[in-house]
């Protein structure tokens, strides 16, 4: 894969995200990536390196992982192109593919792990504000590496990318109730990372 850019790019992108101010990719770059010329394939990688890290970071364990997940997303995107129709948003087309690839990697290494599939979950009845919903978007991100797996996963796709729990138990091959009960054991981990000041142990 190319040279990534600098880290500074990568923080500038997840400031991007948060306000909402990532453009697409230009014409000229998807048609020189459609005839498979390298500059542009660079082009389009260096252009959308930092919103595809800071999104699979959110979703990996580790940065390591997160690079693999972005360089086989990249790699989809580059044999896939001339599926992308340029009437539509190139961004929210990249996001469907780093989303399914993140999950595929997810699956691949944790084939072990147990899902609690409840369907009764405990949820605070509280209207109120929580230090959680006065989180900022950085602060979130670091606070979402801390959960389990299996939580992050969940919590990602409903909290942070919008799917529903019908969407999100379709994708990862679990009953509603279960991606509800994920969710909700999300929210309260992140809440005890924030009264413990990050130190919490989670049980296997």
């Amino acid at each position: 894969m190319f040279t990534q850019p600098d880290i500074s790019d990568f923080r500038n992108e997840v400031k991007k995200m948060k306000n909402g101010s990532v453009s697409d990719i230009s014409p000229d770059i998807l048609k020189g990536c459609e005839a498979k010329n390298i500059k542009s394939q660079e082009q389009l990688y260096r252009a959308f390196y930092g919103f595809a890290m800071s999104l699979c970071l959110r979703y990996c364990k580790t940065y390591e992982d997160a690079k693999e997940v972005v360089n086989d997303s990249f790699l989809k995107v580059f044999n896939k192109i001339e599926y992308f129709d340029p009437a539509l948003s190139f961004k929210t087309w990249f996001k469907s593919i780093l989303i399914n690839t993140a999950i595929d990697h997810y699956r691949a290494n944790h084939k072990q792990y147990r899902y609690d599939d409840l369907d009764a979950v405990t949820r605070s009845g509280s209207n109120e504000e929580t230090p959680l919903d006065r989180l900022s978007y950085e602060e979130l991100l670091k606070k979402i590496q801390l959960l389990p797996p299996a939580y992050k996963l969940a919590f990602n796709l409903f909290v942070i990318d919008g799917f529903s729990h019908e969407e999100i138990a379709q994708k990862l091959g679990i009953s509603t109730g279960t991606s509800k009960s994920n969710v909700a054991r999300a929210r309260e981990l992140l809440r005890r990372i924030l009264s413990s000041a990050g130190q919490v142990y989670f049980e296997k």
